[in-house]
């Protein structure tokens, strides 16, 4: 990079390297971190922070802390919170696990519990902080069951740092959840919950030793208690806004965790700058050049048409338009390398660069996309347009240019308005059948080779 030139030219090997190995995000990631944690020695936490068993922890960031809480399900969030951390490897944390450790803060707090007072907020935060700072949390990530319970809890959580990726609530009409809490049986050996009606254990072993739970509260309390659910849930739901799942708890819970474990293990959209590099292929007629030009005009891409940005090179008199005028003028094929010079050196302007491209009209072949990963010209997504060869014959022969207007007509989708103008509408050479049907197996005879070598492709 040229420090004196202004503007800077960023060479796109560097985005390209930063993306591949998720660089912004790991900047990102470690300077939230920073700011959250606030520790005395910056520069020693971060080398701790790099040094963890796992870097993927930092870089990736895609599970580090859950919150899954409903008070109205009455059981159902521990079946849900026990069965995500089978899955995730992370710890199941209740308010009860919390209480369990033996240390001076758990000590203060059962003062409190034994009397029947409310723990204060700022020991229960403390409690949280300490149990969520050991080592197996910080290695295997959290998941945090029904708490916080209140907006103000939810915000002394964040002060302190304890900031989750992502918030299930789990929701159900209050019936349902009134029928759920009385039909509730526990399996005293594991401590599973289960359900008269909607999951019987599948072992009459299991069945046989399910027993009422202690304490099962009645229907007015627990109308009470969704009351009081009620008053809170939508201030906690406004805390958590923007990493907040609500998820339907009224159906098999089978589809309810295979949707709390498909949002667990997404990860938020990232603030981290991405150059978008899209390449388009498909047979002639399939319509890259419309979709390239729409895809430009909407995320404000470069538009690069090969042939355009040949004939464009070409007529600008340059030494590598007079080497390609020739190959132009005749109908030859311009030769691979000179196309990747062009290409190279157009893909590396700034635009390119800081807005990002798209391209049709190259690779034709295997030979040619490696030539493109061997230069640098890594895509970020690649699509193949389909379509069936009668469509592109139909779509191709059937079209005319005025060349008074320049205005482009169709026989059967945008047929000329007069007589006048379709007596003198010129049709190109290269859209005759013959030559259209070459093209097209041309095309198919490397599509197969081209999809193995972009895999990912769409």
């Amino acid at each position: 990079m040229d420090a004196t030139a202004k503007p800077l030219r960023i060479p796109p090997e560097m985005s390209i390297y930063a993306e591949k190995h998720e660089i912004f995000d790991l900047i990102q990631t470690l300077v939230r971190s920073l700011i959250i944690d606030k520790p005395l020695d910056p520069i020693q936490y971060l080398i701790e922070m790099l040094k963890r068993d796992s870097i993927e922890e930092v870089s990736n960031f895609q599970y580090q802390g859950l919150c899954c809480w409903d008070h109205q399900l009455q059981g159902k969030e521990p079946l849900y919170a026990k069965k995500l951390c089978e899955h995730i490897g992370a710890i199941h944390i209740t308010a009860s696990d919390i209480l369990k450790d033996r240390t001076d803060l758990t000590r203060a707090a059962q003062e409190y519990t034994e009397k029947n007072q409310e723990i204060p907020r700022g020991l229960w935060i403390k409690l949280i902080q300490e149990r969520l700072s050991k080592a197996d949390c910080v290695r295997r990530g959290w998941v945090l069951e029904a708490i916080p319970k209140t907006r103000e809890e939810a915000l002394c959580l964040q002060e302190a740092g304890i900031a989750p990726e992502h918030v299930v609530v789990l929701q159900a009409p209050d019936t349902v959840l009134i029928e759920r809490s009385l039909g509730k049986r526990i399996d005293p050996v594991t401590g599973d919950v289960y359900h008269l009606t909607f999951m019987w254990p599948e072992s009459p072993e299991v069945a046989q030793r399910l027993e009422r739970p202690q304490g099962l509260i009645s229907e007015d309390v627990m109308s009470r208690q969704l009351q009081a659910y009620h008053r809170e849930a939508h201030a906690l739901q406004c805390t958590y806004q923007n990493c907040l799942k609500i998820i339907d708890a009224d159906q098999p819970h089978v589809d309810v965790f295979a949707q709390v474990l498909t949002y667990v293990l997404s990860r938020h959209r990232s603030a981290a700058p991405h150059t978008p590099r899209i390449i388009l292929l498909g047979p002639p007629g399939s319509g890259k050049s419309l979709q390239a030009g729409l895809i430009a005009q909407k995320y404000n891409l470069v538009n690069i048409c090969c042939g355009e940005l040949l004939k464009a090179v070409a007529a600008d008199e340059s030494s590598m338009g007079e080497l390609i005028k020739p190959f132009l003028e005749s109908g030859r094929r311009v030769s691979d390398t000179m196309v990747l010079q062009i290409l190279t050196e157009r893909l590396s302007r700034l635009d390119c660069t800081t807005r990002g491209w798209v391209l049709h009209g190259f690779p034709h072949d295997v030979e040619q996309a490696e030539a493109l990963q061997e230069s640098n010209i890594i895509p970020s997504r690649v699509f193949f347009l389909e379509t069936t060869d009668d469509v592109a014959v139909e779509r191709l022969t059937l079209r005319a240019i005025d060349p008074v207007t320049g205005e482009r007509y169709h026989s059967l989708y945008k047929p000329a308005p007069s007589a006048e103008v379709h007596a003198r509408l010129k049709y190109k050479p290269r859209d005759s059948e013959a030559e259209v049907r070459s093209r097209l197996m041309e095309y198919w005879a490397h599509a197969s080779s081209l999809h193995a070598f972009y895999p990912q492709a769409v």
